[in-house]
């Protein structure tokens, strides 16, 4: 029986970690049901996309517009909803977006409870099923709370600048090691898959982790 430890380098607002994390998902299901008996432990590390993001909301859409161009944009959205469908993600474009630390740091604090997952489940869906500000107090302890924090530790914790130092110590860890697009998957510290990959290529690497020379594979980052 094997232990499977894999890293995640994400942030809050790529959609390609979301549909990443959907894919892991469907590898472990599809690796776990011929193989049974191995474990899954999660780890999810900050990354910023944007760290000079305003910490207060601005129009989602057109950050998207100012950011890529209009002639970027609009197949972008559609290659997304369509690729999210397939993982049963129900993409929206709408809403605000900015700086995430807050988001990170919560996720933090979800870590320390053991409910870092269920914490990262809930801003995705938050921010991108329902067109929520990330940057909003009330969409971070609204994502908390259905996580299962208590809300006067989220409060406390929100309140204050709380795993604020760790977090920006984790994203320059990832920065020293060469990440420069998210997400990122360390498997048993020792295989990196890089990207949004096919559930084949995580499978390819549960089923290979005794053999050294498995190489490290790139798909769809942000």
């Amino acid at each position: 029986m094997t232990r499977f430890s894999i890293d995640i380098v994400s942030d809050t607002v790529c959609p390609w970690c979301y549909v990443g994390y959907r894919k892991l998902n469907r590898a472990i299901t599809e690796f776990s049901a011929s193989n049974p008996g191995h474990t899954f432990d999660i780890t999810w590390k900050p990354y910023y996309l944007n760290p000079d993001s305003p910490k207060v909301g601005i129009d989602k859409t057109e950050f998207y517009y100012s950011k890529f161009g209009a002639e970027r944009v609009v197949p972008m959205f559609q290659r997304l909803s369509a690729i999210g469908e397939a993982e049963g993600i129900h993409f929206k474009f709408g809403g605000k977006t900015g700086n995430t630390r807050d988001s990170h740091r919560l996720i933090q604090m979800a870590k320390e409870k053991g409910l870092q997952t269920r914490m990262v489940e809930e801003l995705f869906a938050a921010y991108f099923e329902n067109e929520k500000d990330i940057t909003s107090f009330k969409t971070l302890l609204d994502a908390a709370k259905k996580a299962g924090l208590e809300e006067d530790e989220v409060k406390g914790w929100l309140g204050s600048d709380a795993g604020g130092d760790i977090v920006d110590k984790e994203v320059h860890v990832a920065q020293r090691h060469g990440i420069s697009g998210v997400p990122n998957f360390t498997i048993n510290g020792r295989y990196e898959i890089g990207g949004a990959q096919d559930p084949r290529e995580f499978i390819a690497v549960f089923k290979g982790l005794a053999d050294a020379s498995t190489p490290a594979t790139t798909g769809m980052t942000c």
